[in-house]
């Protein structure tokens, strides 16, 4: 029989149909542009940006089904009253499985249990709800807490103690499990209904199924979650990269004059260039070193990737070429030696480099490289690339051997060594190019950091580089 609280009060009469519909269409429409955006998305599972996005799809789905639903109610003033067979055809509709979301019958429930007569009354979607057949008699109080998930009892006896004795509305969620086992989400609103006296004669609640949209928010947490572990982990192993880079690279950062006190000084200047967004930290390295036998190391290298790990095999790789250099290993045999130290890495990489030797004395450039863009030499206001050696990639291939050769400079020249990312896409022609457009302003430099300056004016101290890069530039004087 129809509950009195319902008799009792003024029946809610439905708003104007034609702003509802409007509503409801507008609704719907959104739905599905979300839905349509929900299904073209990528999802990459190692990807928690990709992720996190999709959870918001799914969850802004989900609430905006509630929404129709709710606007579908207030369009029609409440649901209809079913008749027993209605209520059985609609629960063996709501229990057979569908591709798409449930109807408002598997959402939205009432009951009213009478207090006096001990009379319990639920509403066919609360049958649904629970998954039980109307046939079978409603759940009275006491047996309610029975369907429910033992860690959530307590609180729905505390809002249903609260709410018969001490009349507070009930407003709370709780989990129940069904008779096949599954597990659904309730949020459950209710108050007491007083008799003519004033004492409680019955309660009556709306019970919601929110276990889509519950599951949607967790799920909108467990990535939000994971994008947030994810973005912190990248700004430690970027706070790491840049750390390690900086300890790494020469901590000079003005100008070098190798062999000191020597007539023939070689005067040096050198520029690291970041990407443009600043996140990418590459293994681009530059480096200048005074010898044992009075010579000068030059070199500058790049190891493919990016982050800590690329960065601290830039530090092994450059802290090898050192060292075999204060050796007095010549370029190409070098370049042979650092090949076998990626090769045999524990953690296989891939690298470019070209390392020169310059004898002050002689005024010779001795140099090798692998895979790497030749030195620039500068003369009389006109640039060239100096004619490369055979040199593959480093830890492309075991075994490879590298050629050297070698340069007779003369006082007043600039070399100009660098890595492959100063133009936009790594564009190796259009970096050279660039370059050596500005031999008539290095022609006119006084010291290589003027050059250097020149060089980072030219490519802009970010520019719209997708890498980082270094430039290292010598001059030589006598």
């Amino acid at each position: 029989m129809p509950s009195h609280i319902f008799a009792d009060r003024p029946a809610a009469q439905p708003p104007e149909r034609g702003t509802v519909d409007a509503l409801i269409q507008q609704t719907r429409r959104l739905r599905g542009e979300v839905d349509a955006v929900r299904r073209d998305a990528v999802t990459d599972e190692d990807d928690p940006q990709g992720r996190w996005q999709r959870a918001l799809c799914e969850l802004a789905v989900h609430q905006l089904d509630d929404l129709d639903d709710h606007l579908a109610q207030l369009r029609d003033g409440g649901p209809a009253d079913l008749d027993q067979q209605e209520i059985l055809e609609n629960l063996e509709a709501e229990l057979a499985p569908q591709p798409g979301r449930g109807s408002l019958l598997s959402r939205v429930g009432s009951a009213e249990w009478n207090l006096l007569t001990d009379e319990v009354v639920w509403s066919g979607e609360l049958y649904a709800i629970f998954g039980r057949s109307p046939e079978q008699p409603p759940l009275t109080l006491d047996e309610l807490p029975t369907f429910v998930f033992s860690e959530d009892r307590d609180l729905l006896t505390q809002m249903v103690t609260d709410c018969l004795i001490d009349g507070r509305p009930i407003d709370g969620e709780f989990r129940i499990v069904r008779d096949d086992g599954s597990v659904r989400t309730l949020h459950m609103m209710g108050e007491p209904v007083l008799d003519a006296d004033g004492s409680t004669a019955s309660m009556w609640a709306v019970l919601r199924d929110v276990s889509e949209l519950r599951r949607s928010q967790l799920a909108l947490r467990e990535t939000r979650d994971s994008l947030q572990r994810q973005r912190h982990i990248a700004q430690t192993e970027h706070r790491l990269a840049v750390e390690l880079q900086e300890a790494v690279l020469p901590p000079w950062r003005g100008p070098l004059r190798f062999p000191h006190g020597s007539p023939d000084v070689l005067d040096l200047a050198a520029h690291y260039l970041p990407s443009s967004s600043s996140a990418l930290i590459g293994g681009d390295w530059y480096d200048a070193l005074a010898l044992p036998d009075g010579e000068t190391l030059l070199s500058v290298g790049d190891l493919t990737g990016h982050g800590v790990t690329v960065t601290s095999g830039m530090a092994m790789l450059l802290g090898a070429l050192r060292g075999m250099a204060v050796a007095g290993a010549e370029p190409g045999k070098l370049m042979g030696w650092l090949n076998q130290l990626l090769d045999a890495s524990v953690q296989p990489a891939l690298g470019s480099a070209v390392c020169c030797r310059y004898n002050p004395h002689t005024r010779t450039l001795t140099w090798s490289q692998a895979g790497h863009p030749a030195p620039l030499l500068f003369r009389d206001g006109t640039g060239r690339a100096l004619d490369a050696p055979d040199g593959v990639l480093l830890g492309a291939t075991s075994g490879a051997v590298y050629e050297q050769a070698s340069e007779q400079l003369e006082p007043g020249d600039l070399l100009v060594l660098h890595t492959d990312g100063l133009a936009p896409h790594r564009d190796g022609e259009a970096s050279r190019a660039r370059l050596l457009s500005l031999a008539p302003r290095f022609a006119t430099a006084r010291t290589a950091q003027d050059c250097v300056r020149a060089v980072v004016e030219e490519f802009g101290e970010r520019g719209e580089r997708e890498d980082d890069a270094c430039v290292l530039v010598g001059l030589v004087g006598g």
